[in-house]
C-alpha cells in the first residue's frame, strides 16, 4: 500500500464496534499471538485468548536450537520449512499470504497431534 491509497480511508473509530463484535463471537490465533493482538489491544480491542499461538507450539514441534541454548521461536518460514520441506514456498511478508500458509502450519500440526484445541 502507498500513503495515497489510504490517505482518504475512514477512520478505525467508524468501524470499531462492528470489528469488536466479530472479535467477540471468535476465538482467535495468530503466528505470534503478542504482536498482532498487542497491536489490536493497544487500539482498545478486546480479544479472547483461548486457543494457543500458533508460533508457540512450533517452537515445541520444530524443535530448532537456539545458539544460546534451548528451543527458538521459528519464523514463520522456518516452520514452513520444517512442515513442508518439499516445497518452495518463500515468505512474501503480506497479510493474505502469510495468514494462508499460517493455516496450513497449523493445521499440520493439529493432524499431527501437536497443536491441541480443547473444548
Amino acid at each position: 500500500m502507498k500513503f495515497e491509497e489510504i490517505e482518504d480511508a475512514p477512520s478505525l473509530n467508524i468501524l470499531k464496534n462492528q470489528i469488536q463484535e466479530i472479535l467477540d463471537h471468535y476465538s482467535l490465533t495468530a503466528y505470534n499471538n503478542s504482536f498482532d493482538f498487542g497491536f489490536l489491544e493497544s487500539r482498545g480491542f478486546a480479544i479472547k485468548k483461548d486457543i494457543p499461538d500458533i508460533m508457540a507450539v512450533a517452537k515445541e514441534a520444530c524443535k530448532i536450537m537456539h545458539s544460546r541454548g534451548g528451543y527458538k521461536n521459528p519464523k514463520m518460514q522456518e516452520a514452513w520449512d520444517n512442515f513442508f520441506p518439499n516445497t518452495d514456498y518463500i515468505e512474501k511478508h503480506r497479510a493474505a499470504d502469510d495468514a494462508i500458509h499460517e493455516a496450513k502450519i497449523l493445521f499440520e500440526m493439529y493432524k499431527r497431534g501437536e497443536y491441541k484445541i480443547e473444548p
